[in-house]
């Protein structure tokens, strides 16, 4: 069923302007910053079970061993449950070989098209290419589960043009060749510097292939609007700590939950009602849609998985993530040690 009209003028006015901080401008050692309201509301399922726990960080902040072996653990694929953690990766593979081409517009109907705005502020509050040094000193980052370029193009841009910086090279990396071919041929209309610093690399996040990305190589890492997907999300933060040099910094923009009851009502009646019915209307594919709404709601809380995100060895300042628009979307960071 449609949302009704009054439900969308509803979530039109309550969806004001993302709240507004001051934006970082860190060197790789500057202290992470975060901002906004704790959510209080416990997580609706846990995002994995694994067989056994993801290695823990050693004393000196390097990862213990190499998630590369096979995982026997389970997990959920939206509300599904039970879920071998292979069959996951499967599935979600199948819902983004599905939405490739319309991914940007899918992002439009589950933000009400905020998430350009949300991704401009997140790529402005990492300051990528930013050195207090002539000539600035390079940076290598990579976006993960970054496969249309959004973020990348942004941070190439940010860093180039904004920051006077070409010395800054980004790789995006996404385990779906669909959504890789939808960035490469998107990336041609960047100019030919932007171009000649940008990679591409078709990986799982959980285990990136041996050789493909070095222990401590990272100065930044980010993902966007992906990680909730990761068959083993534990293990993609281990693998995250362990590509990042001492001092880089985890950097993800989730959806996630809503810190207003009222405002979270009328969200999951647009997102439940509408999103799914839109999808199979523009892009004959309700069932992907679908899927896309129940990956957000059982996505971890904020606090939960700010939680997660230390239990992989990274220092968080503050509250650790910012809300925006009410927490229908937050910025999570961490820092790896010294």
């Amino acid at each position: 069923m449609a949302a009704r009209p009054s439900v969308i003028r509803a979530a039109s006015l309550i969806l004001g302007p993302p709240n507004s901080f001051p934006f970082v401008v860190p060197s790789r050692h500057a202290r992470l910053f975060s901002t906004t309201l704790r959510n209080q509301r416990p997580e609706l399922s846990s995002t994995t079970t694994p067989s056994a726990s993801a290695p823990s960080p050693s004393n000196n902040g390097t990862a213990n061993t190499r998630n590369t072996g096979s995982r026997t653990g389970t997990t959920h694929f939206g509300f599904q449950d039970g879920l071998s953690e292979s069959e996951k990766t499967e599935r979600v593979a199948g819902v983004f070989h599905s939405v490739a081409e319309s991914y940007d517009r899918m992002n439009d109907l589950m933000s009400f098209g905020w998430h350009r705005v949300w991704k401009d502020h997140f790529v402005s509050s990492l300051n990528p290419g930013f050195s207090s040094t002539t000539p600035p000193k390079p940076q290598r980052i990579l976006d993960v589960a970054g496969g249309t370029g959004d973020i990348a193009f942004r941070m190439l841009h940010h860093a180039h043009v904004l920051n006077n910086n070409p010395s800054v090279h980004v790789t995006i990396s996404d385990i779906n060749p669909s959504m890789l071919a939808v960035g490469k041929s998107r990336s041609l209309s960047l100019p030919a510097s932007q171009q000649a610093s940008l990679s591409f690399l078709e990986a799982d996040a959980t285990a990136f292939p041996a050789g493909s990305v070095a222990d401590n190589s990272l100065d930044l890492y980010t993902v966007a609007f992906g990680i909730r997907n990761f068959s083993n999300i534990p293990a993609a933060l281990s693998e995250a700590h362990r590509v990042l040099k001492p001092g880089g910094v985890f950097a993800c923009l989730e959806f996630s939950k809503v810190s207003n009851p009222v405002f979270d009502a009328v969200y999951k009646r647009w997102s439940f009602a509408a999103i799914p019915l839109i999808g199979q209307l523009v892009a004959g594919d309700r069932d992907s849609y679908q899927y896309l709404v129940e990956s957000i709601e059982r996505f971890p809380s904020q606090d939960q998985f700010r939680r997660m995100i230390e239990d992989a060895g990274f220092v968080v300042g503050g509250d650790g993530y910012e809300n925006l628009t009410c927490g229908v979307a937050a910025i999570h960071k961490g820092m790896k040690p010294l």
